[in-house]
């Protein structure tokens, strides 16, 4: 199934979305001082580049989800590594569908991961999981441009036909109950990141004899994706929406 050559195909990179610890550390500096003890959950964590990020920012322990164990053992065995496994719990989950009471969450944290269940209703569910002043801190890929490149239309329409522009998301926040107090693009460096490496996994995979129908469609779809963004990146984007409820 394509699930598990999406898998395969992205088993150990260094993270799962645009994004870089630069970044990360930005948005961190924007936000208000959190209450000690704050309870601080990364939701659609994947390898955790940025949980690692957090964990050394905030005085706080961090809850780590993602729907995928392999994924997770990465991000511990990273923890371990880093002397922070005492600061990050991880946990096999739906990043929709949390095990928390209402109102006991200080901060929802989510990098390029709010995608796979809609800004929208991801910010909804995640609202009544918020303590009465909770934040959450989202990055979400965003149309820049307001007249995008017919190619990339295309491609975004049927990877991610919910995507819109900066203007309208924090419309859809404000109507979901927070009030987005800041906002900022992310660089190419963050896409880099993440481009690069995957780069150099496609390559290596299209060496290997013997590949299977659904690998080599993820392949091409993954190529796919990169040579949109090496034509047209400069009319779409991740945004850092920071908001508080």
């Amino acid at each position: 199934m394509e699930l598990d050559a999406l898998l395969k195909l992205h088993c150990d990179l260094p993270q799962e979305g645009p994004g870089s610890d630069e970044a990360t550390l930005d948005a961190l500096r924007r936000l208000p001082p959190l209450p000690s003890s704050s309870r601080v959950f990364d939701l659609g964590c994947g390898p955790g580049r940025h949980t690692l990020v957090l964990a050394r920012a905030l005085d706080t322990r961090i809850v780590a989800v993602d729907l995928y164990k392999q994924f997770l053992v990465q991000l511990r065995e990273a923890a371990t590594d880093a002397n922070l496994s005492d600061r990050i719990e991880t946990r096999v989950g739906d990043m929709s569908q949390l095990d928390e009471p209402p109102e006991s969450i200080d901060l929802i944290w989510s990098e390029a991961a709010i995608y796979t269940i809609g800004f929208e209703r991801g910010l909804r569910y995640w609202y009544s999981l918020l303590k009465p002043t909770g934040f959450a801190v989202v990055s979400e890929v965003t149309w820049l441009d307001p007249t995008p490149p017919p190619e990339a239309i295309a491609f975004w329409e049927q990877e991610y036909p919910e995507m819109t522009d900066i203007s309208s998301n924090l419309e859809l926040a404000a109507q979901a109950g927070y009030k987005v107090f800041d906002h900022f693009v992310l660089n190419r460096a963050a896409w880099d990141a993440y481009y690069g490496p995957l780069r150099d996994r496609v390559r290596y995979w299209r060496s290997q004899p013997n590949l299977d129908e659904n690998f080599l469609q993820v392949l091409d779809e993954t190529e796919r994706e990169i040579e949109v963004f090496d034509r047209y990146g400069d009319s779409f984007g991740y945004v850092f929406y920071l908001m508080q409820k």
